[in-house]
């Protein structure tokens, strides 16, 4: 299990993390979503040890992870921008990473060798940017981590290499119990993928749940009444639109609850359907910083 405690970093007086609070389960799949410039990329370098806490802290199974070979052995990490020894070949690598990782797998290096069609004797910088990152998924499992964290991990890949990749760690979630740190704009994905969200903004973690927890208490309904009654009180609403009777919202609350509720004012019409995370992730954010801007050109 991550634990990360009241985690603060500035940089030259700008507070990218603002104490904040996390958890990634064991064996979770753990989707991380913001806005840009939210901290992502700056909580990933603390979990990976490549920076220090100004102040809080950052552990694995109760072990501090900064200035920790042990902890940082079970750890692996692909970032959004791959990056190897300049005109290192997947050869070079493999033998640099089984000199470094006391649990790198020959074995499963010779096995991923099927799903990764590479030559891994060419440099790596020669690569197209959809091959870099399977160079890097390659390398990554060969490690065979108890921790997988990813930045954007799947950007560059074509639809069919996307799909392997995902059989690849979700076999790997599924057999050996590996922990996964997913950062990524692309929610549809994350959605298939994803067990635990967290909402990152401002340094500060909004919200972390599990999925299925967060889709079941905020919901879309679609509801119309006669036009003299208004909408009925003590709603928990994100979002109302409305077209002529017809409202558009989007409530905070149990599905079953607000479908009784809203049932007993009598509308005209009434369905109630789950959002998607990228709904989610929208209004939970909400604001008029996140709000689509209309712009004349």
């Amino acid at each position: 299990m991550i634990e990360v405690k009241n985690l603060v970093k500035t940089f030259d007086g700008f507070r990218a993390l603002d104490g904040l609070t996390m958890t990634v389960p064991t064996g979770a799949v753990y989707g991380l979503v913001g806005p840009n410039g939210a901290g992502k990329s700056t909580l990933i370098r603390h979990l990976t040890g490549i920076y220090r806490p100004d102040s809080g802290e950052i552990t694995l199974d109760g072990a501090p992870i900064f200035e920790n070979p042990a902890a940082k052995a079970r750890i692996a990490y692909i970032p959004d921008d791959v990056f190897y020894f300049n005109s290192a070949s997947i050869l070079d690598m493999k033998r640099f990473y089984a000199g470094v990782y006391p649990s790198f797998s020959q074995e499963r290096y010779e096995k991923l060798r099927k799903a990764f069609d590479l030559d891994e004797k060419q440099p790596i910088r020669r690569f197209s940017k959809g091959m870099q990152k399977q160079a890097a998924f390659w390398l990554a499992m060969s490690l065979t981590p108890d921790v997988l964290i990813l930045d954007e991990p799947v950007d560059g890949l074509d639809p069919v290499m996307r799909r392997q990749v995902w059989g690849l760690v979700m076999a790997d979630v599924a057999d050996r119990g590996t922990t996964v740190l997913v950062s990524s704009h692309n929610l549809r994905e994350l959605e298939d993928v994803c067990d635990h969200v967290g909402i990152l903004d401002h340094g500060k973690l909004l919200l972390e749940r599990s999925l299925s927890d967060l889709q079941e208490n905020i919901m879309k309904v679609m509801i119309a009444f006669p036009e003299d009654q208004a909408l009925p009180k003590d709603l928990n609403v994100l979002h109302d639109s409305a077209t002529g009777k017809m409202h558009t919202l989007i409530l905070r609350g149990n599905a079953e609850t607000l479908a009784a509720y809203l049932k007993a004012a009598s509308p005209q019409f009434m369905d109630i359907v789950p959002l998607s995370l990228e709904e989610i992730f929208i209004y939970e954010l909400g604001g008029a910083d996140y709000a689509v801007k209309d712009i004349l050109l």
